[in-house]
């Protein structure tokens, strides 16, 4: 018999699920402490929780027979998935289960503020009759910005254009051709900012995405603009928010998420131009039920069956497969990680090839490790090994999966070739030994690179002394090396420098490289 808790409050048809399988024993109990839960943990093979319970690394190392754990929602970030993958425990999650329902609550606090209809019944309850006060807004005709057009933004935009609105879209990680297709007009994000009427965000955050709405993007907003953020906290910085309100540059905003939760920030939330609801994006009776079904019958197939469906740290394969192949899988994942935040421009195809004694082995799940490597970066929590495909394709990224029978200069080797509107870029990798993985070139330069920790890739010219002021600035700001890996095209040419550190280099740090002499370029790269 299996057993599993339920440590948060989760809709009845979900546990119902639980309930009626054969070989599971479920045991709900939620408000438990940390420690509370760290106690009874080691008890239970399966565990799901929504977001209250904050599954650490601490409670994982007590889960002595924990198996998987569900997160009936889309983030992760209550949960230590790397803990958990070190434990050889599944994490999944249910994407697309609240996808709609987010969608529409944006449309709601869209057409709320147009119309201010929340502060209309706030002074109908007061038993006022104000109805000059309340002058509203068509959307009817207005152009909204959407700011990322995944799944959330792309039924965002159907249903704007159902409103007969004009939509605009930055997104720099989907293809134009997909875009145009949706009827959505890709920009630059300054050109969105200043043709839009309406602004929406629909992009996770990361560590592009975070502060994006500063002072500096206010300014370049039309004067009576309207702003929505129905996606994540922090993406805005809500003292310049308050600030271009009160200014009148920021007609209104509507508000689901905050930089912290539950948020303390009353003076903006004080304003009569704000409405803000409590993080109720995915707050709906049918997003509960589906999130609820979805994880309890995933977990039950994976404790009864051993089928894993949308897990975030495992690929679908078989457990004699997995172990074989874990590295590969690994090497192809950080590989993905490492080209996307090198690579600029709409991402138009990747292309995979492999060599060696990885050919003895079905491939497929170690192009979709890649893939979920590339993405993750740019979608954070959503992707996993089973969305990734579906992911790409949605955003007009070609996929393509070769084998060579060439000779190479290692027993197994992965080439991925990635092509965007800007530029091409190739990484390739192998495995030392049997569980170490090596990127082994980028583009034109050959290295032996151990993709781990914080990085910094610097290209520049070869002339002596740059080595010595990279490590001078870094030492001046605190910044120790940990590894540094050296590469060049001919003497006198141009040349990579790849660091490893012990700590992240801040965007002052980098600031700082790129303007040292002969350097071309530095990209801070988190692995």
């Amino acid at each position: 018999m299996k057993k599993v808790l339920v440590s948060d409050k989760l809709a009845p048809e979900g546990v119902e699920i639980f309930t009626n399988a054969p070989g599971i024993e479920v045991d709900v109990t939620t408000n438990l402490t940390p420690d509370e839960l760290k106690a009874v943990i080691k008890n239970y093979d399966g565990l799901a929780v929504r977001s209250a319970s904050k599954i650490t690394a601490d409670i994982i190392d007590n889960a002595e027979k924990l198996k998987v754990i569900g997160r009936a929602g889309i983030g992760l970030d209550n949960i230590d998935a790397a803990a958990a993958s070190k434990r050889g425990i599944v994490v999944m999650n249910t994407p697309g289960g609240n996808t709609i329902t987010t969608a529409e609550h944006a449309i709601a606090m869209m057409l709320s503020l147009a119309r201010k209809i929340p502060q209309a019944t706030i002074s109908m309850k007061a038993e006022k009759w104000e109805k000059n006060k309340f002058m509203g807004s068509e959307v009817y005709n207005k152009t909204l910005g959407i700011i990322g057009i995944g799944r959330v933004g792309s039924i965002v935009a159907n249903r704007a254009q159902g409103l007969k609105m004009n939509v605009i879209a930055y997104d720099p990680f989907i293809s134009r051709d997909v875009a145009e297709k949706s009827g959505i007009t890709l920009l630059p994000l300054d050109e969105l900012l200043a043709a839009s009427d309406f602004i929406s965000l629909h992009t996770p955050l990361t560590d592009e995405t975070r502060k994006i709405i500063n002072a500096e993007a206010f300014k370049k907003m039309k004067t009576g603009v309207y702003v929505i953020n129905c996606a994540r906290g922090g993406i805005i910085v809500e003292d310049d928010l308050h600030d271009a309100l009160v200014s009148g540059k920021v007609a209104g905003a509507a508000l689901d998420v905050f930089e912290e939760e539950p948020s303390g920030n009353h003076k903006l939330m004080k304003l009569d131009n704000v409405i803000c609801t409590p993080h109720l994006g995915a707050s709906t009776d049918e997003a509960q039920r589906n999130v609820a079904i979805a994880v309890a019958q995933q977990i039950v197939d994976y404790l009864t069956k051993g089928e894993i469906r949308n897990a975030v740290n495992f690929p679908s394969v078989s457990a004699e497969v997995l172990k074989l192949v874990r590295p590969h899988l690994t090497l192809a994942e950080k590989m993905g990680h490492l080209q996307a935040q090198i690579l600029s421009g709409g991402t138009e195809e990747i292309e995979i090839e492999y060599s060696g004694e990885i050919l003895d082995y079905d491939v497929a799940p170690v192009t979709i490790a890649f893939v979920k490597g590339f993405l993750t970066p740019i979608l954070q929590e959503n992707v996993n090994f089973i969305n990734a495909p579906i992911i790409a394709r949605e955003r007009g990224i070609r996929v393509i999966e070769s084998r060579s029978t060439e000779t190479k200069d290692y027993t197994t080797m992965i080439s991925a070739r990635i092509t965007t509107s800007e530029e091409t870029s190739v990484v390739e990798g192998t495995i030392f030994g049997r569980q170490d993985p090596r990127i082994v070139r980028i583009n034109d330069f050959t290295l032996d690179v151990m993709p781990e920790g914080h990085m910094i890739l610097l290209y520049n010219q070869d002339r002596p002394g740059v080595i010595g002021n990279v490590g001078v600035t870094l030492g001046n700001n605190g910044i120790n090396i940990a590894r540094l890996h050296l590469s060049r095209e001919l003497i006198d040419g141009k040349a990579l420098v790849v660091l490893s550190t012990d700590s992240a280099a801040s965007d002052d740090v980098l600031s700082q490289l790129k303007n040292l002499p002969n350097v071309l370029s530095a990209t801070r790269i988190e692995m």
